[in-house]
């Protein structure tokens, strides 16, 4: 009895030994496998398929498989998703506030023809609030002589205009029934009573707009004293002014923003000057052609030649067909196109010798652009929003500009330099590649 616990312990011994090694040729097999294949497992062993099977190709990642235009058109779609949604946003809200919006960006107009003033008063000595009240009552008093001067004109000269209108007509009837365009008094009389007709069927809307007419006058009251108040802020503490709102922007973007505002208001300042300038030279030469040629109202018309060159195009058009409505009207055919030659003469040296001249690359803007940001500004806004749009649009090319090539002399000055023997070639300077590509 004492033999039998011995044998079954050199039996258990055996297959334990036995179970041993099994498992250590079973783990010496899985580390093998996973060497060749480190995609399987031992739990998940996908067996070989068989020499017939036919070869199936990996899928490739599907990034990977969507093609790269594909790719990056997305990726530029839902930015340009995201950048229209913005100007949507900023549209609404500029709708909402449009008289705050047209007043400030008046404002900011008005200083940039009053500033040098008050620049050069404070180089003389002056403090800068005298400097700042005389300059801003000298410029409000011509603004309002100027306006005064040309209600004073119409008002002097409605009655003699009235009677050259009715004068004119009668004339322009003999004209046509004698013209070679076979025009009959029947016809005449026709157009005369639709006239009439349609001005008897507009009497709701015509009295409408005439009580609408006086929350306008409040509103442009309204917008008036807005100007005027952020005109004083602006000359007097404009400088500390830009310099807190330079802190809501991110530091990281701030040494560019805080030189590019600058810029932009430097190109604000000259293409202010620059067109109060040509406005000045199409209104004295307009007007003293319109005055020889014996058309009423001259000087009145030359202001609002003067006062509508501040919208790009469509004003100049507008002020030069009013000038030769009033001489078809009051003096005939013959001084109407004499007028006509003379508005076109003076818009074709403005445009082709004094613009360039006087407002240079720096607020250069391509006349599609001129065309575009007027029409969309008057569609925003009106009138203030086509007076508007254009200076606004040289003042975002000059930014534009300005950061394009900031962050180009930013990437350069960060740039490794080369060493050794690289170091031995040239190293280009910023702004040596724009310099030698002019």
């Amino acid at each position: 009895m004492s033999r039998v616990p011995g044998w079954l312990g050199r039996l258990g011994a055996g297959l334990t030994e036995m179970s041993e090694r099994w498992n250590e040729r079973r783990a010496e097999a899985e580390r093998e496998r996973d060497e060749t294949d480190p995609g399987t497992s031992s739990d998940e062993h996908v067996p070989p398929p068989p020499d017939y099977a036919p070869d199936v190709p990996a899928r490739p990642d599907p990034a990977l498989a969507v093609p790269w235009g594909v790719r990056v058109a997305a990726e530029a779609g839902w930015r340009l998703l995201v950048l229209a949604g913005t100007l949507w946003v900023l549209t609404r809200i500029i709708s909402a506030v449009q008289l705050v919006v047209l007043a400030f960006a008046s404002a900011l107009l008005i200083t940039a023809i009053l500033q040098p003033t008050v620049a050069r008063l404070r180089r003389l000595g002056v403090p800068r609030g005298p400097a700042t009240a005389l300059t801003a009552i000298l410029g409000f008093v011509v603004m309002g002589l100027i306006g005064w001067f040309v209600t004073w004109q119409v008002m002097e000269n409605i009655d003699d205009l009235s009677g050259q209108i009715q004068d004119g007509i009668d004339e322009l009837r003999n004209w046509l029934l004698n013209s070679p365009f076979h025009v009959t008094d029947k016809q005449i009389n026709e157009i005369a009573k639709n006239l009439r007709e349609a001005v008897g069927a507009n009497t709701d809307q015509i009295t409408s707009a005439g009580l609408e007419g006086v929350t306008v006058v409040v509103e442009a009251l309204t917008g008036i004293l807005l100007a005027v108040f952020s005109t004083l802020f602006l000359l007097y503490d404009g400088k500390r002014i830009w310099e807190w709102t330079l802190k809501l922007v991110p530091a990281a973007a701030r040494p560019g923003v805080a030189g590019a505002g600058p810029a932009a208001w430097r190109t604000l300042t000259a293409y202010v000057r620059g067109t109060v300038i040509v406005a000045l030279i199409d209104a004295i030469f307009i007007g003293l052609g319109i005055y020889f040629l014996d058309v009423p109202m001259a000087v009145p018309l030359a202001v609002f030649i003067f006062l509508f060159a501040f919208i790009p195009l469509v004003g100049a058009v507008m002020s030069g067909a009013l000038a030769v409505v009033v001489a078809l009207v009051t003096q005939g055919v013959f001084t109407a196109v004499m007028t006509l030659v003379v508005v076109l003469a003076v818009q074709q040296i403005e445009g082709h010798i004094l613009q360039p001249f006087i407002l240079g690359r720096a607020v250069r803007v391509h006349p599609l652009a001129v065309v575009l940001s007027v029409a969309c500004g008057g569609m925003v806004a009106g009138i203030g929003g086509a007076v508007v749009a254009v200076p606004l649009v040289a003042v975002t090319n000059t930014v534009a500009g300005y950061l394009r090539a900031y962050s180009r002399q930013s990437a350069l000055r960060h740039a490794v330099r080369p060493r050794g023997a690289t170091a031995a070639g040239p190293v280009e300077q910023p702004g040596t590649s724009e310099a030698s590509s002019e």
